[in-house]
Parts: C-alpha cells; sequence; structure tokens
C-alpha cells in the first residue's frame, strides 16, 4: 500500500510558477499601464517589454466542458496562459497585440463576455450558496448569475462614473464582503429548534459561544439536554445554524433578501467605508430574484446619472447625502435602517480601527 502524503502546510502558495513569464520577469518593475478598451489592459516594464490582459466573464459556476474550452482559447490565443480571479473572470495574458481582437471574437463566439475593467460593473463577489456552503439562506451564486445576465451591457461598458463592485452574501454572517452593492440573506425569525436532535448533534458550548449577543443558553427540554433561545436578545443572524443544524433558521416565508450600499476597501480619493442598508425585506425569489434585480438597477441608473466622474457609489451618497439618496431612489424609508443596537457601541469599541 501507497505511503499517504503528509499535508504540505506552506500558508499561501508561490505566485510565481502560476504567473505569465512576462510577469514573472518584470515582477515590481512596471513603468507604465493604460487601459485601451473595456476588457483589455496593457503593462510596459522598464525592460521595454510588453503585456496585455485580456478579462472575460464566465457564469461562475463552470463544468469540467468549459474549463477545457477556456484553455482551448488559451492554447489557441495566448501560448496557454491564463488565469482565473477572484472573482471568476478569466485573465488571458498576450505579448502580441496582433492576437487581442481574434482572441475577444472568439471568446464572443462561446459566449463570454469581455469587460470587468475600469469604470465598468466588474463581476460579483460572491460565497457558494446552495451547491457549496453548509448554512445557506438563499444561492449567492444563483443570484450572480440573474443579476449579471441583467448587468451585462454595464459589465462590457466603461459608462459609469467610477468602477462599481458588487457582492452577495447567502447568509447574515455575510463572507460576500464589503461592496458598492451587496446583496445579503436576512433572517427575520428567531431559530426553530429541534431539541429531539440538540444532543446527539450539537456541542452546546460552542453554540452558546458562537452567538454575538449572548441569546443562547442551555436548557433542559422533555427530560434532553438542549439550548434555548432569549428572543427578545436574537438578533436573527443565523451564527447558531452552522455549529447545531437542529436551530433551523432557514425560511420559505421570513427568510429575506436585504440591500447594502456605499461599502468599499480602496483607499483611493477616500478611506473605505462600511455599507448600510438601504431596502430590506425582499423575497427570496429564485431563480432569478426579479424584485433583487429590480432594486439593484434602479440604484445603479440613478448613480450612474447623477454621480460626477469618479465618484465611488459612498462617495456620491456622502456628496448628497442619505435623504437625497432615498428621495432620488424612490427607496421607502423605515425604522429598520436606523442602527439603534444598544450593543453597537461595544462591537465597535473591540476593533483596532474604530475608538470612541
Amino acid at each position: 500500500m501507497a505511503e499517504l502524503r503528509a499535508p504540505d502546510e506552506c500558508g499561501v502558495p508561490d505566485p510565481a510558477p502560476f504567473m505569465h513569464p512576462i510577469m514573472n520577469k518584470n515582477y515590481g518593475k512596471w513603468v507604465f499601464h493604460s487601459h485601451p478598451k473595456p476588457g483589455v489592459l496593457y503593462h510596459r516594464a522598464a525592460s521595454g517589454d510588453e503585456l496585455w490582459t485580456v478579462k472575460c466573464g464566465t457564469a461562475r459556476q463552470m463544468d469540467l466542458y468549459t474549463i477545457r474550452l477556456l484553455c482551448d482559447i488559451a492554447d489557441k490565443h495566448s501560448d496557454g496562459h491564463l488565469r482565473f480571479t477572484a472573482r471568476s473572470n478569466v485573465e488571458f495574458g498576450l505579448t502580441d497585440a496582433s492576437k487581442i481582437e481574434p482572441l475577444i471574437a472568439d471568446l464572443g463566439k462561446h459566449g463570454f463576455p469581455v469587460g470587468g475593467t475600469a469604470n465598468s460593473v466588474s463581476m460579483i463577489a460572491h460565497t457558494q450558496g446552495w451547491l457549496h456552503c453548509d448554512i445557506p439562506g438563499t444561492d449567492a451564486s444563483g443570484v450572480v448569475k440573474a443579476l449579471m445576465d441583467e448587468l451585462h451591457e454595464e459589465f462590457i461598458k466603461c459608462e459609469m462614473p467610477n468602477r462599481v463592485k458588487l457582492s452577495t452574501s447567502c447568509c447574515e454572517i455575510n463572507c460576500g464582503g464589503q461592496a458598492d452593492i451587496a446583496i445579503i440573506v436576512q433572517h427575520t425569525k428567531p431559530p426553530k429548534i429541534n431539541h429531539d436532535l440538540v444532543a446527539n448533534v450539537c456541542e452546546r458550548p460552542s453554540v452558546v459561544a458562537r452567538c454575538p449577543v449572548a441569546a443562547i443558553r442551555p436548557a433542559l427540554v422533555n427530560g434532553k439536554p438542549s439550548l434555548e433561545v432569549d428572543e427578545k436578545k436574537c438578533i436573527c443572524c443565523g451564527a447558531c445554524f452552522p455549529p447545531c443544524p437542529p436551530m433551523q433558521i432557514n425560511d420559505p416565508e421570513h427568510s429575506k433578501i436585504a440591500i447594502w450600499v456605499g461599502g468599499k476597501n480602496s483607499n483611493a480619493r477616500s478611506k473605505p467605508t462600511f455599507h448600510k442598508l438601504v431596502a430590506s425585506g425582499l423575497p427570496n425569489n429564485a431563480p432569478r430574484w426579479p424584485e433583487v434585480g429590480a432594486v439593484v438597477k434602479n440604484i445603479l441608473a440613478v448613480y450612474k446619472a447623477d454621480a460626477q466622474p469618479w465618484e465611488r457609489i459612498a462617495d456620491w451618497i456622502d456628496r448628497i447625502g442619505w435623504p437625497r439618496f432615498f428621495e432620488k431612489t424612490g427607496l421607502p424609508f423605515t425604522k429598520f435602517h436606523i442602527d439603534d443596537w444598544r450593543g453597537a457601541r461595544n462591537s465597535l469599541n473591540a476593533s483596532t480601527h474604530i475608538r470612541f
């Protein structure tokens, strides 16, 4: 019997073996870059070497045959060089500018849109949804596919005031991250507990410790060890469900979709910002989520028409103010938009970046 290979605990892998040779050769030595057209980037190094990058979008979840097709296109046009980005775009590296247009034509023939660069709507970053995640309240991957079908023109064109990054998250723990527009599932009822299963499935101290607002405590129900929820404290975040599936929080009626805007990680022109809630209670209406798509497209249309050049969504809202944002977008402002949770100060003071 062959000896099992020990796991290689090396941390983040070295990117150099996977880079285009021109990237490797000139790493940190680029002197000029430009954006010739949507989906195409150009870099020139101090050595005089040139590299063009062509970016295309995908359906995010890809089968083996699609990946093989992309590799065949790379073999034909870019000497086999391609890479996948964090947002599941595909970037082809070329050293011959004459191959750019044939590559774009070939990608278009097979249904891969070229774009997502500069001041466009980039591909949506998202969590795994129903296909891979064990705790989803919605299908983040499906929301991405449905929404990007609607935003195709904004992906292949550079007509936005600045880049627009979107994210979707299939749970309120939100590994979707900060974004100009974020689509996040919203549980509106505390979990329903199957007390017959808790003792056999859950490590109760871990579940109690997992709750961010101390709303869960051990209990004895029908003579069996179980858990109980203080519904006055519960914020319906769903953090208890991963370590204890009998605490079922997903609900076809009460799990909704919320939309947040104005988040960004960039330090360019303004500081990083947290996104803020602007729409809640939207139906979790698979497989196309039309209500979510309508709200996102409305926000983008107003932003595109009203923002000044180079303003990200957060910068635009800072300039016009939140009252004008709700007025221009026609979104209703309700009591749920007011952050009045009394424990927020303690939570924020736990951060190394925010103190008050």
